[in-house]
C-alpha cells in the first residue's frame, strides 16, 4: 500500500527556508515542486540554484546524517574536526523554498505519473527530477572480503564505523594508494595506527601523476611514517571469521593486520534510473542540458555520465548542478564538460592536478616540460598538444596555479622561452606582482588582524566552505576589522559588497586631524620663548619649566604605551573584548591626542640628533597610521578598484608598525639622557 502526500504531512517537513513548498501528488505537473533525490554537494547545490531562481524544491537525502561536507570526513577520521564542524547547514538563498528529508530514500519513479516514491511508501509529485545519487565504493570480489575488519571509506557511515575502530587497532592496510587511500592511511595515521599503502600501479595517485611526480609522493609519505608498496596487488584476506593478515602476490610473507581499508575506486549510484528505463552505460547518460534520456528528468555529479566522461569530483557537480538548474528555470544551458582538476594536501603535501594528463608516460600524442628542485621538494609538469597547454602536475606549492587553471582551461599557447624559463625556474611567466591574492603564496598573510595565510583560507575552501562566514567561523579571517574581507572574496570567486568600514566617518574625521597634527608639526614655525623673564608666557611654561616638561613628557608615554596595547589587543584572545570598530576609533583618538602632547612637549620643535630622529619616528608612526585610517573609511568610495585600497591600506599599515619599532629605544635613551644630565 502507498500513501500520498498531503499538505499537512507536507507542512511538516523539515524546511530550510520556510513557507509551503508542494502539494499532494493531485495538483497539475506544472505546479508541482521539482524534487532533488540526493543531499551530496551537487544536490545541495542544485536546490540552492533552483531557489535562487524562485523555484520551489524538496530534497530527498538518502543518508540518516543531515548533510555533510564529504571533503571533510578525513579530518574527521583523524580527529582534526568534530562532527559540528563536518555538518554543512544548507543555507537557501531564496526566495524558492527548499524542504529537506534526511534518512529518505527513494526507492521508485514513475515516469508515466511523474512521482516518486520514498523507502517508507510515500508518493511525492515532480514537475522536475533531478538524479544526483553519487556513487559508493567499489569493493573488488578479493576472498576473505566479507571478514570482519574489512571496511571501505566512503561516506559517514564509513568513518563512524573506522573511529570506533581505531581505539582498538594496531595495524591497517589500505588498498589502493590513489586520493581516497591516501587520506584514508593519513587519517588513521594521525591515531597512531601503523599504516601501509598498497597500490596495483607502479606508482602514487596513477590517475592524477605521472611516474616521478608518484615516485616523490611516495618518498614524501614515507618520511611521515607510513610504508608505501606499489606495483602489488592483493591476493586474499587471511582470517577465520576476523581479518588476521593480508596476502600481497610476490611478496611471501602476509602483512599481519587487524584492519583493511578497501579504497579501490567507485561505481556510480544508477540503479534506481536503469531499473525504470533511463539510458545508461556507466552513469545516467546526459547530454548538454544535463537532461537524460527522459527531457523531465536531469542527472548531476557522480551518477551522471556526459561524453562518456564520469567526474569524481566536487567541482564539476557544482557546473553541472548549476547548468541544470539553469535549464529548469527557462534559462539557456550548454554544458559542455568540465577540466578535472585536484588540488589538495596530501600527508602534508600539496599536490595539483589538472587537465589531460593520465597515463602520460605512455603517450605520445602530448609533449611535456618538467621541473624539479634541487632538494626534490617540488615538482612541476607542463603537458601540452601542438603548443597548447592541457595539463599540468605538481607537487609543492606554485604561485602560478591560478592563471595555468586559466590557461589550461582555454587551452593557451605556451611558446618555446617560456618553456626555457620553466624548465630552469618552474615559471611558466616572470615573476611580477600577483594582481589576484589567488596568486599570492601560500604563506602570504591575508588577514593581518589574525595572521591567516592565504594557505589556510586556501584550505578552508577546499573543505567546503562556500561564503565569508564560512571562512570566518572555521579560520578567524574577517573577525577583526573586516579590512581582509575583499581577499576572502576573491578566493571565494564571489567579490564582496562594497561596503563602508563599521564607524568609517569617524575613522576618516580623526585620521585627517592626525595627518593634519603632523603636518603642521613639520610646517609650523618654532613657538617663540620670552626674551627676559619679565614677559614669561604660556610657552615658557611648556618649554622651559622642568616639572610642564615631565609631565607632557610622560602623558606622551602613556599614551604611547596605551597605543601599542591597543594595535597588540587584536592578536591575544583574552583580550578580544567589545567592538574592535570602537577600539579602532579609540587608538585613532589615543593617536591624536598623542600628536597634541608632543606638540605641547616640543613647542613644534624637531631637534637635533637623538631628538630629531625620535620627532621624526613619532610623526611617522602618525603619518602612517593616518594613511591608513583614510584608506579604510574612503575604500567603498574614491577606490574603483578594492584591491588598489586594500594595497594602500596594508603598505600603510606596515610601515605604521615597521615604524613604532625604534620608538621603545629611542625613548629609553631620550629619557636616560635626560636625566642624566
Amino acid at each position: 500500500m502507498t500513501l500520498t502526500v498531503s499538505p499537512d504531512q507536507l507542512a511538516n517537513a523539515r524546511r530550510v527556508n520556510a513557507s509551503s513548498v508542494g502539494d499532494d501528488h493531485t495538483r497539475p505537473d506544472n505546479d508541482a515542486a521539482i524534487v532533488v533525490i540526493g543531499g551530496g554537494p551537487a544536490g545541495i547545490r542544485a536546490a540552492q540554484e533552483l531557489s535562487r531562481a524562485g523555484l520551489n524544491t524538496v530534497l530527498f537525502n538518502a543518508e540518516r546524517w543531515q548533510p555533510y561536507n564529504r571533503v571533510k570526513l578525513t579530518p574527521l577520521l583523524s580527529g582534526d574536526v568534530q562532527i559540528g564542524q563536518v555538518q554543512q547547514p544548507v543555507q537557501i538563498p531564496g526566495p524558492g523554498d527548499v524542504a529537506l528529508y534526511s534518512d529518505n530514500s527513494i526507492v521508485d519513479i514513475d515516469r508515466a505519473a511523474k512521482t516518486v516514491t520514498t523507502k517508507h511508501g510515500r508518493v511525492w509529485p515532480y514537475s522536475k527530477l533531478i538524479i544526483a545519487t553519487g556513487s559508493r565504493a567499489y569493493v573488488p570480489p578479493i576472498a576473505g572480503v566479507e571478514l570482519a575488519g574489512v571496511y571501505t571509506f566512503r561516506n559517514f557511515d564509513d568513518v563512524e564505523k573506522l573511529v570506533a575502530r581505531s581505539f582498538s587497532s594496531r595495524r591497517c592496510v589500505i588498498v589502493g594508494g590513489g586520493l581516497l587511500g591516501l587520506e584514508a592511511a593519513r587519517g588513521m595515521h594521525d591515531r597512531g595506527i601503523e599504516t601501509f599503502v598498497v597500490e596495483h600501479e607502479a606508482y602514487l595517485m596513477a590517475r592524477q601523476l605521472d611516474a616521478r611526480g608518484g615516485e616523490l609522493l611516495a618518498t614524501a609519505v614515507e618520511a611521515m611514517g607510513l610504508h608505501v608498496l606499489t606495483g602489488t596487488r592483493v591476493v586474499e584476506f587471511h582470517g577465520n571469521t576476523r581479518l588476521a593478515s593480508v596476502e600481497l602476490a610476490g611478496r611471501g610473507d602476509p602483512i599481519d593486520c587487524d584492519t583493511v581499508i578497501i579504497c579501490t575506486g567507485v561505481r556510480a549510484n544508477m540503479e534506481l534510473a536503469r531499473d525504470v528505463g533511463l539510458a545508461v552505460g556507466r552513469g545516467i547518460k546526459v547530454g548538454p542540458t544535463l537532461q537524460s534520456s527522459d527531457p523531465d528528468i536531469y542527472a548531476i555529479g557522480e551518477c551522471a555520465e556526459f561524453d562518456g566522461h564520469i567526474y569524481g569530483l566536487v567541482g564539476p557537480g557544482f557546473d553541472q548542478a548549476v547548468a541544470a538548474a539553469r535549464h529548469i528555470a527557462g534559462g539557456i544551458s550548454n554544458y559542455a564538460g568540465s577540466v578535472p582538476a585536484t588540488k589538495l594536501k596530501i600527508i602534508g603535501t600539496d599536490v595539483f592536478s589538472m587537465g589531460d594528463v593520465e597515463q602520460l608516460d605512455q603517450r605520445r600524442d602530448v609533449s611535456s616540460a618538467s621541473f624539479e628542485s634541487e632538494d626534490n621538494t617540488v615538482y612541476r609538469r607542463l603537458v601540452l598538444k601542438r603548443g597548447r597547454l592541457v595539463g599540468a602536475v605538481a607537487l609543492g606549492d606554485w604561485v602560478e596555479l591560478s592563471r595555468l587553471q586559466e590557461t589550461i582551461k582555454s587551452r593557451g599557447l605556451i611558446y618555446p622561452w617560456q618553456l626555457r624559463r620553466f624548465q630552469s625556474t618552474g615559471l611558466v611567466w616572470p615573476k611580477s606582482e600577483p594582481k589576484s591574492v589567488r596568486n599570492w603564496p601560500r604563506a602570504a598573510t591575508v588577514c593581518n588582524c589574525t595572521g591567516v595565510t592565504r594557505g589556510q583560507i586556501g584550505d578552508c575552501i577546499a573543505l567546503g566552505a562556500q561564503s565569508l562566514d564560512d571562512v570566518k567561523r572555521d579560520t578567524g579571517a574577517s573577525t577583526v576589522c573586516g579590512s581582509c574581507k575583499i581577499h576572502i572574496g576573491d578566493l571565494l570567486g564571489a567579490p564582496q559588497p562594497r561596503e563602508p568600514a563599521k564607524a568609517a566617518k569617524a575613522i576618516g574625521l580623526l585620521s585627517a586631524l592626525a595627518a593634519l597634527g603632523a603636518l603642521l608639526t613639520l610646517l609650523l614655525p618654532i613657538v617663540p620663548t620670552a626674551s627676559n623673564i619679565e614677559m614669561r608666557n604660556l610657552a615658557d611654561l611648556l618649554y622651559l619649566d622642568s616639572f610642564t616638561k615631565q609631565v607632557s613628557g610622560y602623558t606622551l608615554l602613556a599614551l604611547s604605551v596605551l597605543a601599542a596595547i591597543l594595535s597588540i589587543r587584536k592578536r591575544i584572545r583574552f583580550l578580544e573584548f567589545g567592538d574592535f570598530a570602537v577600539w579602532r576609533v579609540f587608538h585613532i583618538c589615543v593617536g591624536v591626542v598623542a600628536l597634541a602632547a608632543l606638540a605641547a612637549h616640543t613647542g613644534f620643535r624637531l631637534g637635533n640628533n637623538l631628538n630629531m630622529w625620535l620627532m621624526l619616528t613619532f610623526l611617522g608612526i602618525g603619518v602612517a597610521g593616518a594613511v591608513a585610517g583614510l584608506a579604510t573609511a574612503l575604500e567603498h568610495r574614491v577606490f574603483d578598484q578594492p584591491q588598489a585600497a586594500a594595497r594602500l591600506r596594508s603598505a600603510s599599515f606596515w610601515l605604521h608598525l615597521v615604524t613604532f619599532w625604534p620608538l621603545p629605544l629611542l625613548l629609553a635613551v631620550h629619557i636616560l639622557t635626560v636625566y642624566f644630565y
